[in-house]
């Protein structure tokens, strides 16, 4: 069983007293990650097999192509171009890459001194930006000519801001105080 997963089932009785639950089910969980990269107006097919191939390294899933929505001359992008990738982890896989986002890749940033917690939506669910893919390990070290960013989503049931403020630093998220 994976750290994070262990403090989720514990979550309710850490919080019960602070926030006043009477049920395991009104705790904060964590139902899923979403890991998105976009390639901008990219024609370049081997750009786009590249930051997908690394997406599925990195996440251990396959992503799913996200088309354009609408055509947009200025940007020379036409309706249905492939313009980002995404990928939605639930469950095992969710737990092991929050393990692996915390303990391995968010130590290995450039000057890192923290999330902030400004980052928390209103619904409880937080998203963070990464400027560059080469923090995770499955990236080998010849690829850093190649670098793209990608942004990651936890979604929580939590209610409010401070609900998922509490329930991130429980799980062990490196929040600024």
């Amino acid at each position: 069983m994976m750290i994070t997963e262990q403090k989720q089932k514990e979550a309710f009785d850490t919080f019960k007293g602070t926030f006043g639950y009477k049920n395991a089910m009104a705790a904060p969980r964590l139902t899923k990650i979403v890991v998105s990269s976009g390639v901008g107006k990219a024609k370049d097919k081997k750009r786009n097999e590249l930051v997908s191939n690394r997406l599925a390294r990195i996440t251990g899933q396959k992503p799913s192509a996200r088309p354009a929505k609408k055509s947009i001359a200025a940007f020379k992008s036409r309706e249905g171009d492939v313009v980002g990738f995404q990928v939605t982890l639930r469950g095992a896989r969710m737990y092991q890459f929050l393990d692996k986002l915390i303990h391995v890749a968010l130590p290995r940033t450039r000057d890192f001194r923290g999330l902030p917690k400004t980052a928390i939506d209103d619904m409880g669910n937080y998203t963070l930006g990464i400027k560059e893919n080469s923090i995770f390990p499955e990236t080998s070290e010849e690829d850093l000519k190649d670098v793209f960013g990608l942004a990651i989503t936890l979604v929580t049931t939590a209610k409010t801001k401070e609900e998922a403020e509490a329930f991130l630093r429980h799980l062990g998220m490196p929040l600024k105080a």
